[in-house]
């Protein structure tokens, strides 16, 4: 068992707190059991190090067996060490280091098996909160998407912060990252898919839903927090798009905002379908 929290092995892992320590190393920070176990059943090859208290291993027995069916070596540690290690202030007692493994924007708008285009991409542009960028990754996974594509302005994807708002989604989908946004927009547009920019300033969500807009396979176009898509930006886009607000709330976490237009899109595919 480890037990020194300073050493140099411990310390190492810590260190990819750090975006400098990520971009050296080709390695992030993965906590918690969710996350893990996700990693361990579909991209077990990236599992490079796994640490584990043994009380947490033993709370999770399950992800101890998954570990050895993908031939994955669990390190167990003191309660000092994986505090040392961890990014939260409470860690859940498991801790992994896995290689980083960005997709080409080539590869995510590249045409299926039945020669169409993808039918549904996040795009992020200046995306600067982690939580929101992990928020937004899980909801894509979850509405059916086919990618998500950061542009060389949003936060890093491999932030542990980014990591854990994915639980796991980071895993599920190919996801591009450091891209610029005019040459994503082109190819999106090359590759059949209409590009819709959210943005308060724009159409009716509902209503564009009902001229089948929607339906199209579609990239979604999502901007910074605090000061939205610029009006050259929106330019850019074949429509901009709007989430009505009925009650009385000024305005729509960016995060919650992508997931509801994800979700639209996702349910006029599938009822054209």
């Amino acid at each position: 068992m480890i037990d020194n929290p300073r050493s140099p092995r411990i310390r190492a892992v810590a260190k990819l707190h750090k975006r400098e320590a990520r971009s050296q190393t080709g390695l992030f920070l993965l906590e918690g059991p969710q996350a893990v176990a996700e990693a361990l059943t579909y991209r077990p090859e990236l599992v490079v190090e796994l640490y584990a208290t043994p009380t947490a291993l033993e709370r999770y027995a399950d992800i101890g067996q998954t570990a050895v069916d993908a031939g994955v070596d669990v390190e167990f540690v003191t309660e000092q060490v994986l505090e040392a290690m961890a990014d939260t202030v409470t860690p859940q007692g498991i801790v992994a280091v896995c290689h980083q493994f960005p997709t080409s924007v080539k590869d995510i708008l590249r045409p299926g098996g039945d020669g169409r285009p993808p039918r549904l991409i996040a795009i992020l542009e200046e995306v600067r909160d982690p939580g929101n960028a992990g928020t937004i990754i899980r909801a894509a996974d979850a509405a059916g998407a086919d990618g998500v594509i950061l542009s060389g302005r949003s936060v890093d994807l491999y932030n542990p912060k980014v990591v854990r708002a994915s639980t796991g989604s980071i895993f599920h989908l190919p996801i591009a990252v450091n891209v610029e946004l005019d040459a994503v927009l082109e190819r999106a547009r090359i590759a059949g898919l209409t590009i819709l920019a959210a943005d308060i300033k724009g159409d009716d969500l509902l209503a564009v839903r009902s001229l089948g807009v929607l339906a199209r396979p579609t990239a979604w176009l999502f901007g910074n927090e605090a000061r939205g898509l610029t009006d050259e930006q929106l330019l850019h886009a074949d429509r901009v798009v709007s989430v009505p607000l009925y009650g009385k709330a000024e305005s729509m976490n960016l995060a919650t905002a992508a997931s509801v237009c994800l979700y639209e899109s996702a349910f006029a595919q599938r009822e054209a379908d």
